[in-house]
């Protein structure tokens, strides 16, 4: 069986390192498929990070309705990427606000209660502050890292210690004591 999730973010929120931290974690047990998609990323644009694995799968690639997780590190992209999620799917997202450029230059309004909209469509939400998370751990960058430990928590089917180990061996070392304290303040959170 092989099973899909999707990391949902804007440009520079870390995706691309909290993918290569979960890649790490699954690799050790199933084949591994991860696709980066970096749409406007230099300009705040959405980035989007499609993971498969199983015991042996041969595309990357995510449809629409076939997502068993989404990780959404902003609460819009969740709402935007939420199709594709399967019935009984999960959804992990930040519940921090990023205003796109029409919400910046006026054009629109960042939408309210996009929460209660998640729910509403049978979807399984756990919706954490982890920014805050973050800036306590001494980085608002490390909101990724959190995430990876709210994930790590709610789905125990690896060792904490592996997950260590790959947070160990993909955070640069100058900030790898600041990304342990947000992964466990991430666990925390759950």
């Amino acid at each position: 069986m092989v099973r899909s999730i999707m990391l949902v973010g804007v440009g520079g929120q870390g995706t691309l390192l909290a993918s290569r931290i979960l890649g790490n974690v699954l690799q050790s047990r199933f084949d591994v498929k991860i696709s980066e998609v970096h749409g406007m990323s230099q300009r705040g644009g959405s980035v989007v990070t499609y993971i498969r694995y199983g015991d042996k799968v041969f595309s990357p690639v995510i449809e629409k309705g076939q997502a068993d997780m989404i990780i959404s590190f902003e609460l819009l992209e969740a709402a935007r990427w939420m199709s594709y999620l399967k019935a009984g799917g999960e959804l992990i997202t930040n519940t921090q606000r990023i205003s796109p450029m029409p919400v910046i230059t006026g054009a629109a309004k960042y939408p309210d209660g996009i929460e209660d909209k998640i729910r509403a469509a049978g979807i399984k939400l756990t919706a954490v502050d982890a920014l805050s998370a973050a800036e306590k751990a001494g980085s608002a960058k490390a909101v990724n890292v959190v995430l990876m430990g709210v994930m790590s928590k709610l789905h125990d089917g690896f060792d904490k210690e592996l997950w260590e180990k790959a947070v160990e061996a993909c955070v640069p070392a100058k900030v790898l004591d600041i990304n342990r304290r947000a992964f466990e303040l991430g666990r925390e959170m759950v």
